[in-house]
């Protein structure tokens, strides 16, 4: 046995796809198939169930995964150890929905990259459903959602935390001295949002929904920053975290306002598969969000 295959294996096991992990480590498909035999047969058991053009762990292939991955994950370590930390060096694939990005991706990248210059972010931005197809077929590494709360034995939680999440308009429009809205209320205004299907948009249509009744907004775009700046012109309404919001709010600027009746549950989750080897890189970068951005209390940003 030697530490190619256990490679070879971790990268089939991630991709689901011998196509894929054969790309990634540029063998030829037929290479990687007599790896995966050959560890097999050292082994003695059946790592993959191969249905058609499909494979999927077996529940010994995923025993052998975890102790692959630790075996891996040792020798990274052994090379690393006489190094200092920021020797780490390597790319990390990041999903997240697109309202998160100038939330995410701002002040503090000059401190991450202080700490590990030899390490680059690769930044995806979808949907919810989408950003976590792309990491069930190893397309990114981590994911940080703003969405319902999702737990999923597939998925490790490295961080999570409650959002709270309000319509906002301007501190001159004579809504504001009100504190709360009625659905009646809602219906009339002039409404910027971001795009439909998009996390707490969702939840919001949803919940209108019950009730036969949409928002027909006259701008959607996927900057909150952007939408919050328009609200605080007083030029209409939306519907926003209180992240974005929280600097126009302590200025005077921007109002928050409570529905009646409406109670979303919004969370800030960053997770990335179980099946996934976390590497030096992949743990920097999910260390640094911990530290200064997941756990902000008012600090937001991650990149400038």
């Amino acid at each position: 046995m030697d530490l190619r295959s256990l490679n070879t294996f971790i990268q089939v096991a991630e991709s689901n796809s011998f196509t894929r992990a054969a790309e990634k480590l540029g063998y030829s498909q037929p290479t990687i198939s007599v790896q995966i035999k050959q560890l097999e047969k050292e082994l003695g058991v059946t790592l993959f169930d191969r249905i058609g053009h499909t494979i999927r762990l077996t529940d010994r292939g995923r025993d052998v995964l975890l102790h692959a991955q630790r075996i891996c994950h040792m020798c990274q370590e052994m090379v690393l150890s006489s190094e200092q930390q920021n020797e780490v060096r390597g790319a990390v694939r990041f999903g997240m929905a697109d309202s998160l990005c100038s939330a995410l991706i701002s002040q503090h990248f000059s401190r991450f990259r202080d700490h590990y210059p030899n390490i680059s972010i690769h930044v995806t931005t979808a949907g919810t459903d989408t950003l976590f197809r792309l990491l069930d077929h190893n397309e990114i590494d981590i994911v940080c959602t703003l969405d319902s709360h999702i737990y999923n034995t597939n998925y490790v939680i490295a961080h999570e935390e409650k959002i709270g999440v309000h319509f906002v308009i301007s501190a001159a429009s004579p809504l504001a001295k009100a504190g709360r809205l009625t659905k009646e209320d809602l219906l009339e205004q002039t409404f910027f949002l971001t795009e439909k299907g998009m996390s707490y948009r969702r939840l919001l249509d949803e919940w209108l929904a019950r009730d036969s009744k949409e928002i027909k907004p006259i701008l959607e775009v996927g900057s909150a920053d952007l939408i919050c700046g328009l609200v605080e012109k007083g030029m209409g309404m939306s519907f926003l975290p209180d992240y974005v919001t929280e600097p126009a709010v302590r200025r005077g600027s921007l109002v928050r306002l409570e529905l009646e009746g409406f109670r979303p549950d919004l969370w800030k989750q960053l997770l990335y598969h179980r099946d996934k080897w976390v590497s030096p890189q992949m743990q920097a970068v999910i260390s640094h969000l911990e530290d200064v951005v997941l756990n902000d209390g008012g600090e937001r940003e991650l990149i400038e």
